[in-house]
């Protein structure tokens, strides 16, 4: 099978891009350089803040999304991953905008999730996240019920994504996130790094259930079909 050129729709945040980027290359079977895919990588840290516009106060970030997902298109992408949990809220009409698949980290997580036999996961992710039902959809189709931290908690996590990690200070970010997940912990038998800076910040050993990570597991994924392995 020919190999394929993995496109990163980036810049939500760029510290997101980059960790995704740095994953994709630890999670090659490469023996030397020219055994890696291609990657283009568009970082547009100029898209409108998705959880602003999901919660009715901010620019609608859908026409920089689409020019994005366009641009990477015509630069040879042959298909297309996100690093932001939240745009995914928006992945169907980026999809009706371009011929190349997006593949969504979403579902791949959702995936994995069932196939571990995870019954109740705890989900840490932005307000966007969750009230555009963002993963509530994809896990629920799988039978799979979620979790979320209560008000005060999750304008914790809220802090940490925008005034920790979004803001370059990681540690803080790692505080509060730890903070708020090992409360929710005990309600759930697994959690999901619903952002990227939660991503970030977070690390598989931090929690006493298993903690899915959709950076990894979209990661992987682009890994295989890049190398012609899915498809």
């Amino acid at each position: 099978m020919p190999e394929r050129t993995i496109g990163i729709l980036g810049g939500m945040g760029p510290l997101a891009t980059v960790e995704l980027f740095r994953r994709i290359v630890e999670k090659t079977p490469a023996r030397r350089d020219q055994e890696h895919p291609r990657i283009i990588i568009y970082d547009n840290p100029k898209i409108p803040d998705r959880t602003a516009f999901i919660l009715g106060n901010g620019e609608d970030p859908r026409p920089e999304l689409i020019d994005s997902a366009k641009k990477l298109e015509s630069w040879g992408a042959d298909f297309i991953i996100m690093p932001c949990n939240t745009a995914h809220f928006f992945a169907e009409t980026i999809q009706r905008a371009i011929s190349i698949p997006l593949v969504s980290m979403i579902e791949e997580t959702a995936k994995l999730v069932r196939e571990l036999g995870l019954r109740k996961v705890g989900l840490l992710a932005t307000d966007g996240t969750i009230k555009g039902l963002v993963y509530h959809r994809a896990l629920l189709n799988h039978g799979i019920s979620i979790a979320v931290p209560g008000r005060k908690d999750q304008e914790l996590v809220m802090r940490a994504i925008y005034d920790g990690v979004k803001a370059g200070n990681v540690e803080l970010g790692r505080e509060l996130l730890l903070k708020v997940a090992k409360k929710l912990e005990k309600r759930v038998d697994g959690m999901i790094a619903g952002c990227t800076e939660v991503s970030v910040a977070l690390r598989p050993g931090d929690l006493s259930v298993p903690l899915i990570d959709p950076l990894d597991v979209v990661a992987e994924k682009a890994v295989r079909l890049a190398l012609g392995e899915e498809f």
